[in-house]
């Protein structure tokens, strides 16, 4: 197996169905987490074995003969949605290779994502300078409408709420993190939300930090100083230390809680793995 995708052409908005990127390094966290058996190489740098072989999609499979003769090309089967395919194509063609015969179909059509080739960027180059020139606004929220947004009554998406503050270290330090799942996901049935728990006179300071981040999200401002009625508000199992993190499900129902820095690959994969967002089209 062979990965031809380069990162420099491959952007978050591209990644709504997945927990990871096409990096070596996240490639190395999906062969740990899915026990591959396989062998599992990274093209992404030069892309010099997907230019040999040619691929215009993945997975676009190629099976050679003993004398490294091209005998098929093309998909693996007729199935899109993973765990309902049988590989009745390729294997086929592997077993006709096997017994020295010709393969009947030795050409087939293939159908998924076009390889990212790292020259081919101007999509994301284009989408990243719209995703910085979107406004960022900072409005503020009553105990009411915090309360509503906890509910999730309203709306349709799978929402990840995160309270932090330009003072608290951690909060600024995760930040960057909760942008990107924001990216991957805002185009499914997903919103991020983000709640500042600073004071009033430091509304100034926390816009500047999220127009620093482009964080083009919701962003609400608690409209009370009374730090102890913004936790009594939340509620949640929340004791008052930040950041602190809720992913509530449409209704209500509050799948995910936690007092204290994220894991975004954990969340990432909470997120798509959720009845409404999925990984598949």
């Amino acid at each position: 197996m062979i990965s031809p995708n380069s990162v420099k052409a491959l952007n978050y908005s591209e990644l709504g169905y997945s927990d990871m990127g096409d990096s070596y390094e996240e490639m190395k966290i999906r062969a740990a987490d899915k026990s591959f058996n396989f062998q599992y190489l990274y093209d992404g740098d030069e892309q010099k074995a997907a230019l040999a072989y040619g691929p215009v999609a993945t997975p676009h499979c190629f099976v050679f003969d003993r004398n490294r003769i091209l005998k098929y090309v093309g998909r693996i089967d007729g199935s899109e949605k993973p765990g309902t395919g049988k590989g009745e194509d390729l294997r086929n063609a592997i077993d006709t290779v096997l017994t020295g015969a010709t393969v009947k179909n030795p050409v087939t059509k293939v159908f998924g994502c076009s390889v990212k080739w790292a020259w081919k960027d101007e999509y994301t180059r284009r989408l990243y300078k719209q995703w910085v020139e979107l406004p960022v606004t900072l409005e503020e929220i009553d105990a009411n409408g915090l309360k509503e947004l906890i509910k999730n009554a309203e709306s349709d998406k799978l929402r990840l709420i995160n309270i932090w503050a330009t003072w608290c270290g951690p909060c600024i330090t995760e930040f960057p993190e909760l942008i990107i799942i924001d990216r991957m996901y805002r185009g499914r049935q997903f919103e991020f939300i983000s709640i500042s728990a600073d004071k009033q006179a430091r509304k100034p300071d926390a816009l500047k930090f999220l127009q620093k981040q482009q964080a083009s999200n919701k962003n609400y401002i608690f409209n009370d100083d009374d730090v102890y009625k913004l936790i009594e508000t939340v509620g949640s199992g929340w004791q008052g230390a930040l950041p602190f993190t809720l992913l509530v499900e449409p209704g209500g129902k509050i799948i995910y809680r936690k007092q204290d820095m994220i894991n975004p690959d954990e969340m990432k994969k909470l997120i798509v793995e959720n009845k409404y967002i999925g990984r598949y089209y």
